[in-house]
């Protein structure tokens, strides 16, 4: 195998794997020693260095995988926003999940403790958008179903995991930024047995104020912070506020 040979066969293998392939299933792939095999990662790395590249080879989790490099970050993450259908939520959907959010794993319960109304609509339309997931049930009498954010809850809001999560001033300026101004938000219809109905004019949550990813960090937002509200402060009661 030529040099050129080995670089394509190298780039195709990294391209086709679904996790970072390490030295040795590239060495053993390629048929070659790792001292060869690395000497190939090397080159193939440099190649993929320069500024007219928009991808890059990076060494994650003891493999390498293919990347988008930092600076194409934002245009990347607009193009994928754009891949999804907006998604809308009423204000009380959007501090029941605030509740789950901050109080995770959390009962309907407790959430309806802290909002002081019946969640079980809001519950269902949530887990509809995927939004939130059940995760067990609490080991009490009745073992009520505990629910929790999930992996679209953190693309929807542009965090890496969980250990993001912004403090709960700064959680109110996302939400804020998503929502758009106070007249763009539907008035919420009484939480009679349960059920909530998204109105044509209900708060868009599309992406906006999202950032991602991986490495993506949530932008502040430029409109003046809301008032708190009575249900996202109660889920952070008691409780350090995450950052």
């Amino acid at each position: 195998m030529t040099p050129q040979e080995l670089q394509a066969a190298l780039e195709a293998i990294i391209y086709a794997a679904d996790e970072p392939a390490t030295l040795e299933q590239i060495a053993r792939a390629l048929g070659v020693e790792r001292t060869e095999a690395r000497a190939a990662l090397d080159l193939l790395v440099a190649t993929y260095q320069t500024e007219d590249r928009g991808i890059e080879v990076r060494k994650v989790a003891h493999g390498w995988k293919f990347y988008t490099k930092a600076q194409h970050h934002d245009v990347v993450r607009k193009f994928i926003k754009s891949l999804q259908p907006p998604l809308r939520l009423t204000m009380p959907a959007l501090e029941t999940l605030a509740v789950i959010a901050y109080k995770q794993p959390a009962t309907v319960p407790e959430i309806n403790e802290i909002r002081g109304v019946n969640v079980g609509g809001v519950i269902k339309t949530l887990l509809e958008k995927h939004l939130i997931t059940t995760a067990g049930r609490k080991p009490v009498i009745g073992r009520p179903i505990l629910y929790r954010t999930s992996r679209q809850f953190l693309m929807r809001f542009g965090l890496s995991d969980l250990e993001e999560l912004p403090s709960l001033k700064e959680f109110e300026q996302l939400a804020q930024a998503a929502l758009g101004s106070d007249e763009g938000v539907a008035p919420a219809e009484p939480e009679e047995a349960g059920v909530i109905v998204a109105e044509p004019g209900a708060a868009d949550v599309s992406g906006e104020a999202a950032a991602s990813e991986e490495a993506a960090s949530i932008p502040a937002s430029e409109a003046p912070a809301p008032e708190s509200t009575e249900a996202a402060r109660a889920a952070s009661a008691g409780q350090t506020e995450p950052r």
